[in-house]
């Protein structure tokens, strides 16, 4: 039961973080102007929101990361990891769970390590064909 409302938590959160909130909302009455400039579909905003849900459902799942650190972002199939780690091997798994979920076909991570002011960003990490 308790994973029950976990999960719908995850899903309510998802639709809220990447977006389609305005769509689920009720549309223009809840600034639907973020539907109307989206040029996905309505499938691709789902599966987006899928993909989304998925990898912050493993997320929670790892003991390795931090949810509350790491924001996750997708369009399209790519995802992009924004946020700060407590170290490397966090970042690492991250980007590892996100290229390991279905329909990722590439990952952005903009994660910043914790006490590391020149952390690397914008690193693109490819499936292997």
């Amino acid at each position: 039961m308790e994973t029950t409302h976990i999960g719908l938590l995850l899903i309510v959160s998802c639709i809220f973080l990447t977006g389609c909130a305005a769509l689920a909302a009720g549309g223009a009455g809840a600034g639907g102007y973020h539907v109307g400039s989206d040029s996905r579909t309505f499938q691709e905003m789902t599966a987006d929101a899928k993909v989304t849900y998925n990898i912050n459902a493993a997320y929670v799942k790892d003991e390795l990361i931090h949810t509350m650190h790491i924001d996750v972002d997708t369009y399209r199939g790519v995802v992009t990891l924004h946020g700060m780690v407590d170290h490397q091997e966090e970042a690492t798994r991250a980007i590892d769970i996100a290229l390991d979920t279905g329909n990722v076909t590439e990952v952005i991570s903009n994660l910043v390590l914790r006490n590391q002011a020149l952390s690397p960003r914008g690193v693109v990490y490819r499936k292997k064909p």
